[in-house]
């Protein structure tokens, strides 16, 4: 399918009381009848918006335009929205709702490791996608604000290492990259070392949803999150929610210093 060049900018009132006014969204899916329903949502609420129908295009599209998020369906002809995800996320980073036919935890986790931060599962109204959309641009303003605000010291929990202004998290002494929902996941956990958060309070601190209708997503995101720090850090308590354990080398609970030290 040929790629849809159809940049639009809200005006009046609308622009002006729309928290993302004049954000960059590109929407990369090959049914016209989903990509126009979502484009035509995303421009009511103020966005300016360009479509791509197949792999190669979005990633063309991503490169010249510089869009500031992207909504991306994993079926695309060319390549799939993994492949696109990769690429795009190689050129810069760049905050990505995934969206799959599918609701298979597997092909979930395998998105947020390539760098997406949020998945919806067809079907889905336009009102979640607006609302996703809004919140992942609100969390990368969250982000930028706080590395440019001076903290005290790095935030320690044993062999784990988080450094708000720079973003970054070490294991052992080792960089581990985190896409930026796990970041601010991990970050929720730290605040708060072995206490238990419910799957409600992460959607509300981490997604700003104010229902429990994704928590879901908060249980993929700690298998991913997981993955990349270690599985035993983050305990389980079913039924209820998660906790960050700090193990020492003999596995019992290591000291907490620094940010996390202070805030107790």
């Amino acid at each position: 399918m040929d790629q849809k060049n159809t940049t639009q900018t809200a005006g009046g009132a609308v622009a002006a009381t729309t928290p993302g006014a004049q954000r960059r969204i590109l929407v990369v899916e090959d049914d016209p009848t989903i990509v126009d329903a979502i484009a035509r949502r995303l421009r009511a609420e103020g966005f300016q918006v360009q479509t791509a129908g197949d792999g190669p295009a979005a990633v063309d599209t991503a490169e010249a335009w510089q869009p500031d998020l992207l909504v991306l369906d994993v079926m695309l002809p060319g390549f799939d929205g993994l492949e696109v995800c990769r690429r795009v996320q190689a050129q810069r980073p760049v905050p990505v709702l995934m969206l799959t036919a599918r609701d298979d935890e597997t092909d979930m986790l395998v998105g947020l490791g390539v760098g997406a931060d949020d998945y919806m599962t067809k079907p889905f109204s336009m009102r979640e996608v607006a609302a996703r959309v809004h919140v992942l641009l609100r969390r990368v303003e969250r982000a930028t604000q706080a590395a440019s605000t001076p903290r005290n010291g790095i935030l320690r929990l044993g062999e784990l290492e988080i450094d708000h202004a720079q973003r970054r998290v070490r294991v052992g002494g080792e960089d581990v990259h985190l896409t930026p929902t796990e970041f601010d996941l991990l970050v929720c956990l730290a605040h708060s070392p072995r206490a238990v958060l419910s799957r409600e309070q992460l959607l509300a601190e981490v997604w700003d949803w104010a229902d429990a209708s994704g928590t879901r997503t908060v249980d993929s995101h700690i298998k991913a999150l997981r993955r990349k720090i270690g599985a035993e850090r983050i305990r389980t308590v079913h039924g209820v929610g998660y906790a960050l354990e700090t193990p020492g080398p003999d596995g019992a609970p290591a000291p907490v210093t620094g940010a996390a030290a202070e805030s107790s």
